[in-house]
């Protein structure tokens, strides 16, 4: 074959694979408001930077027909790598317009590709998932195939940010990958996860449920704490996805990126000095505290919808990007239950995996009593967000606002679980509980028999006293407990200066395969 037409078959076998499942299945993704896998990557990447790998790989299952139909160029994914703002990814795009994106072999074999180039030359990858899931025909290959994925994503777990995003179904197995990567974005009304599916759930538990109300981004961003953040659009989920990278390094030896600010580093917070109520009772919004003192007041929330009593996302001060973990004292009065101390945990470790500093906001009366909690596990999932800041050596600075009290105050990074500055607003109580059950349980010999109303006087006597002694920081300052008493409006200042003056900690690990936090 001469030149000529050799050139001229590479373009033809290139627009085949370009085109997909076909013009046709591309217009009738769009009508449904979705993108196709080359146009999602083409919103995510650089301009011109996308390298294409394996556009020509094929299937090679010849049971129940499937040597006789027709083989699509690239079997249903598109993959490579480009630059997100000039940096380095590797990134997989699955294709619902070739055999509803389904996983065969070759795909599998497509995306360990990547993941294996991403792990070698220490880059993120990013999968965009539209998959109906493994492709039957292709039975335990399809299943092999799935394992292999799911064992890379745990290999590079804590080696390079991974991120996944949800355009379509992901069903079944394919579940497991993007719940071992990061985060997970997901699509509102365009997008599910669930392991078994509505017919199967009908067969076997008799539940009547829809898609969307099994496994639709509403689910897993509010109720089961699946998915990080839900977009309203594909667009947008593409953008959420660029902008957790802006957060993160390449990998766990490089640091996050320096962005440029024009925000002071000594801007004073003079609102803050009013931010906490009189009436200790009274909430107040710990988002207010967040955007008062990041970088040009941008708050990265994460998992809003879920645990929304502890506050977790990435904020910048002083252009160094940051894990903000917060007490939300307006969300049933900011007290840790299951949910809230699995979200943070998690939080908090990957922080740690990826070297961006930790800044805590310490509001917090205790950990949820009642039984639905002790039975849930509450030992063993604050337990989890113990571990994960004992952990962690990144510089980790805490402010402490109002309450700190009892197990809680322990593990929101104490300074005996290794906080490098904690310091405390001089609206700061911390103590082993609050006044009223304090005293109760202190004096109940002194009012016992006694009338009700003079019982009543001496408890409130005794609860101003304990208030004088422990509703305050100082108690704790003067131990070295806390580091330091600061005016809320000097919260920015001190957090910058913390993190610069911290910015070449080394902690060095004693030596060990691995922990075992109480999963």
């Amino acid at each position: 074959m001469n030149t000529a037409k050799s050139l001229e078959l590479l373009m033809e076998k290139r627009a085949e694979a370009r085109e997909g499942g076909g013009a046709e299945k591309i217009e009738k993704l769009h009508a449904k408001g979705r993108h196709s896998a080359r146009e999602r990557i083409d919103m995510l990447l650089d301009e011109g930077s996308f390298e294409e790998l394996d556009m020509f790989k094929i299937h090679r299952c010849v049971n129940f027909g499937m040597d006789k139909k027709k083989k699509f160029l690239g079997d249903g994914i598109v993959t490579g790598s480009g630059t997100i703002d000039g940096r380095l990814v590797y990134v997989y795009a699955q294709d619902f317009t070739v055999l509803g994106g389904s996983l065969s072999e070759t795909m599998a074999e497509k995306i360990c590709k990547v993941m294996d180039l991403a792990v070698k030359n220490a880059a993120p990858v990013i999968g965009l998932n539209d998959s109906g899931g493994a492709r039957i025909q292709e039975g335990i290959e399809a299943l092999a195939g799935y394992t292999n994925i799911f064992y890379r994503n745990v290999r590079a777990s804590g080696v390079i940010p991974q991120l996944s995003g949800i355009f379509g179904p992901c069903a079944g197995g394919a579940v497991y990958s993007p719940a071992l990567t990061d985060f997970t974005v997901m699509v509102r009304d365009n997008s599910y996860m669930f392991l078994t599916g509505p017919k199967v759930v009908k067969s076997v538990t008799h539940e009547d449920v829809d898609v969307e109300t099994l496994g639709g981004a509403s689910v897993h961003t509010m109720k089961s704490g699946v998915a990080h953040l839900a977009a309203e659009d594909g667009d947008m989920g593409i953008q959420y996805l660029k902008d957790l990278l802006s957060f993160m390094p390449q990998n766990n030896m490089e640091q996050p990126p320096v962005v440029e600010t024009e925000d002071p580093f000594d801007r004073s917070c003079d609102v803050l000095d009013s931010m906490i109520p009189d009436n200790p009772n009274m909430a107040y919004d710990i988002k207010d505290v967040i955007t008062e003192t990041v970088d040009e007041g941008r708050f990265f929330e994460i998992q809003a919808d879920y645990a929304a009593n502890i506050v977790i996302g990435f904020a910048r001060y002083g252009g160094q990007s940051v894990g903000i973990i917060a007490n939300q004292p307006a969300v049933l009065a900011g007290v840790l239950d299951n949910d809230a101390s699995n979200k943070s945990a998690r939080f908090v470790r990957f922080c740690d995996c990826f070297n961006i500093p930790l800044v805590t906001f310490v509001d917090v009366p205790g950990f949820m009593p009642g039984t639905v909690q002790e039975y849930g596990g509450i030992i063993r999932n604050g337990a989890k967000l113990l571990f994960a800041y004992a952990e962690a050596t990144v510089p980790k600075v805490t402010i402490t606002t109002r309450k700190s009290y009892g197990g809680a105050h322990c593990v929101m990074s104490s300074k005996q679980l290794d906080g490098d500055l904690n310091y405390a607003w001089p609206t700061a109580e911390i103590a082993v509980m609050g006044g009223k059950g304090a005293v109760e349980i202190l004096n109940a010999r002194d009012v016992k028999g006694k009338d009700p109303e003079e019982a009543q006087k001496i408890l409130a006597e005794k609860e101003q006293e304990y208030n004088d002694t422990f509703a305050n920081p100082f108690v704790a300052a003067g131990r070295g407990y806390v580091d330091d008493v600061i005016a809320p409006n000097e919260t920015r200042l001190r957090i910058i200066r913390g993190l610069r003056a911290l910015q070449n900690k080394h902690v060095t690990a004693l030596p060990k395969k691995h922990g075992n936090i109480p999963l």
